[in-house]
């Protein structure tokens, strides 16, 4: 079982690093104003405002944030301001003691995944996959329903995605319980073979990508199951899959014929349709939380994050 870091309390001051790509500034700059109405004070990384080609600085520099802001007690949680690409590039460089022996919130997703997955596997923490401040919270298409999944990190609560949040699909029926893992499917991917894939074993996988074609995702869900990742989860969430339609080929499997084939034969609970993921509005969840998946009801239940 994961730990819990510790809940929010107003007053408290955010970390707000890039770990990843350069992010837009203008719109890092407007997301303060939402901290600001939670209560939070922020502090920047040093390395938020570089640019190293697609980078936030070098890895080095990167890296030194992570390690600065879970270091620093003044520090109560972390958001990360946008993903992009290079997080996996210090993966490996991690003080993974440091961060166990210092658990705090650490919120983002996408790129971000990597990290989630290197955290849960070897500081035995749990992280939040939610929206970021440039990427997200900045923007004008940020949706209030995005910004009320901050209050999960003030207090313990339980979440419970049902239709009235979006429409959902029972792929496969069934009910799951275990912890949840994942994130994008790319980074989940990409981490195979390395000492940071994501362990599924008994636990609901959570998948969402963007801006890739079925057979991108045909390709990944296969690496996957060649390394036996699907044939051990016990349930499926279907993130969202935006902006996923063939341009290369004009003849081509459909996303959903693609997850049929990969997913619908494994005699698991499967529900597609979440907002969760590259997506308005964004379900935040706990990563690491027990849950249950109810496919029959279509609901997802999740054990609070903090404590």
């Amino acid at each position: 079982m994961k730990n819990r870091p510790m809940r929010l309390q107003k007053g408290d001051t955010i970390g707000i690093i890039a770990p990843s790509s350069p992010p837009n500034l203008e719109s890092l700059q407007h997301s303060l104003a939402f901290l600001e109405g939670l209560g939070l004070q922020y502090k920047f990384g040093a390395s938020v405002e570089n640019i190293y080609g697609y980078l936030a600085g070098t890895d080095e520099q990167r890296l030194n944030d992570l390690h600065t802001m879970f270091a620093d007690p003044t520090i109560a949680g972390i958001i990360c301001a946008g993903g992009g690409y290079g997080s996996a590039r210090f993966t490996d460089k991690i003080d993974f003691q440091l961060l166990a022996n210092n658990p705090k919130i650490f919120w983002g997703y996408s790129d971000i995944t990597f990290l989630h997955t290197a955290i849960g596997k070897y500081s035995n923490f749990i992280t939040f996959h939610g929206p970021m401040l440039a990427s997200d919270v900045g923007r004008p298409t940020f949706r209030e329903k995005s910004g009320q999944m901050f209050k999960q990190l003030f207090q313990p609560m339980e979440l419970q995605y049902t239709e009235d949040f979006s429409p959902l699909e029972t792929m496969v029926a069934g009910v799951a319980k275990g912890e949840i893992t994942g994130g994008n499917l790319s980074l989940l991917s990409d981490g195979l073979g390395t000492e940071f894939d994501v362990d599924t074993r008994g636990k609901i996988l959570l998948i969402e990508d963007v801006d890739e074609e079925p057979y991108r995702i045909d390709c990944m869900l296969n690496q996957l199951r060649q390394a036996g990742k699907l044939q051990d989860a016990a349930g499926f969430i279907v993130g969202d899959f935006s902006n996923t339609e063939p341009k290369k080929r004009k003849v081509s499997l459909s996303l959903e014929e693609v997850l049929t084939h990969y997913l619908g034969a494994l005699n698991v609970p499967v529900v597609k349709g979440f907002k969760i993921g590259h997506c308005e509005p964004h379900f935040a969840i706990p990563l690491g939380a027990e849950a249950i998946l109810n496919a029959n009801d279509k609901i997802l239940t999740i054990l609070p994050g903090v404590q």
